[in-house]
């Protein structure tokens, strides 16, 4: 169960949204053109600092839960998520190790010894970078709007099904990042980050991923 918890805890995390609005797919020529500029952007991207706000939808609530707080990624893998509103906490990904504060309360989960959280791990990362086309773990479909494109990634690993039914990244055209994400559970609740003010290749120092 605490595994469980801790799975679910990444995956919050990690969230990015897509609101509803006409869509058209991608030919097979212009998803080559567009993966290879999400590549080059994520190649080019050294470091984010980046506000977001994140929405929770339950079907068992009448409201949803909204949390704000800010995301600083140093690459290749450092990623920092500080929840200022409404409660303050963090999360960071460091050296193969998750660091957590709730309500001033530590711990530290070792993401080695776990396939899964390593996996998962590697598509937070990749995610915020956007660069995970990774057809050998998901299946993808590519759309495309007037000042946006948006990729559907369904998993194929059956262990992350049981928690994760499908995301979606929305990124910005034409610059190729990464504006939303939206985590769909099997039950079809959904996780919705925003992210805004972004900042890249700022200086991040390494200090700022002490769980301090």
């Amino acid at each position: 169960m605490k595994n469980k918890n801790y799975f679910l805890f990444l995956a919050f995390a990690f969230m990015i949204v897509f609101s509803g609005i006409s869509q058209s797919k991608l030919s097979a020529e212009e998803e080559m053109t567009f993966k290879a500029k999400v590549q080059k952007t994520a190649e080019n991207t050294q470091s984010i600092i980046s506000d977001f706000t994140q929405t929770k939808h339950l079907s068992v609530l009448d409201h949803n839960i909204s949390s704000e707080g800010k995301l600083v990624f140093k690459a290749p893998n450092l990623v920092k998520w500080m929840y200022l509103k409404p409660y303050k906490n963090s999360a960071i990904f460091k050296d193969d190790q998750l660091l957590v504060t709730n309500e001033g309360k530590k711990d530290k989960i070792d993401l080695s010894s776990n396939k899964l959280f390593r996996s998962l791990n590697s598509l937070i990362v990749n995610s915020i970078k956007g660069d995970m086309f990774d057809a050998s773990q998901f299946e993808l479909a590519y759309f495309k709007y007037d000042d946006a494109y948006l990729v559907k990634f369904v998993p194929k690993d059956k262990r992350m099904q049981k928690f994760i039914a499908a995301f979606e990244l929305k990124f910005s055209n034409p610059s190729a990042e990464v504006e939303e994400v939206r985590l769909i559970e099997p039950n079809d609740d959904y996780t919705l980050i925003t992210f805004s003010n972004r900042k890249v290749n700022t200086r991040v120092a390494e200090s700022d991923f002490d769980n301090k």
